[in-house]
């Protein structure tokens, strides 16, 4: 798809003046532009967006990355952006940050800020249903998208289940995990909206009152509670974005 397709397909309202998040104007113009497309109908690159729109290249990448985490869109390393396969049901998947930033097309990394055995307080001893002061392992991570800060993350597991974690650190805790057979296959995220305190704001690389996302998961493999995890991240490099469906039925 070259760029005289993009041109060709522009609709009102995209433009500049609009009141509408820029994000948000070419998210929904690219939505427009390959909704009925097969699947492996390439999309429009980022380049030929932030010419035709006057954008900086993160704003597309955040309408892209919105339809890619939709499922409407999928990223090909190496290759570029495509139509999906919409045959699978919509639905959300859990996802560790390893696998959520390669779904995204971004190069994931970390840097351990600390990696201990602690004594469990109250709140994580609850979520992990131990007892309190029972050993758990505590592992804060600065984690990166394309080597820039993306979020703040402290994770929680209990020591018993992943003997040796400190010693010999994961890339990606997830797979780590799956080693283990401990696979996450269920979790519960509570996400807020808040304003970015020292020292976190200085690790994310934004200012002290920044507007930042607070994730707080609670992981299951099984019925087992495997991990309890808070994650900081910016606001203006992340996106959360819940795809729904619903079932035919009557209307109310």
């Amino acid at each position: 798809m070259g760029e005289a397709a993009v041109v060709t397909r522009a609709t009102s309202g995209t433009g500049a003046g609009s009141a509408v998040h820029k994000h948000v104007q070419v998210r929904e113009y690219v939505r427009a532009l390959v909704e009925g497309a097969e699947a492996g109908t390439p999309a429009p690159s980022e380049r030929e967006l932030v010419q035709y729109f006057g954008v900086a290249r993160m704003t597309v990448r955040q309408a892209l990355d919105a339809l890619v985490t939709e499922g409407l869109l999928e990223r090909v390393p190496g290759r570029g952006t495509f139509v999906a396969d919409q045959r699978h049901e919509q639905s959300m998947r859990l996802h560790g940050y390893t696998e959520e930033m390669r779904h995204r097309g971004l190069r994931p990394a970390s840097r351990t800020l600390l990696a201990r055995l602690e004594a469990a307080g109250p709140g994580v001893a609850r979520a992990l249903e131990i007892a309190v002061g029972e050993s758990v392992v505590h592992w804060q991570r600065v984690r990166l998208a394309d080597n820039a800060p993306m979020c703040v993350e402290d994770a929680f597991l209990k020591a018993a289940m992943v003997p040796g974690l400190v010693d010999h650190l994961p890339e990606s805790l997830y797979e780590d995990l799956a080693r283990r057979d401990l696979a996450p296959t269920w979790g519960e995220d509570s996400v807020d909206a808040g304003l970015a305190k020292d020292p976190e704001a200085r690790l994310l690389g934004i200012a002290e009152g920044s507007p930042v996302l607070r994730v707080a998961r609670r992981a299951f493999s099984g019925r087992t509670p495997v991990e309890v995890s808070r994650s900081t991240y910016r606001a203006d490099r992340f996106t959360l974005w819940i795809p729904m469906s619903r079932q035919p039925g009557p209307a109310h």
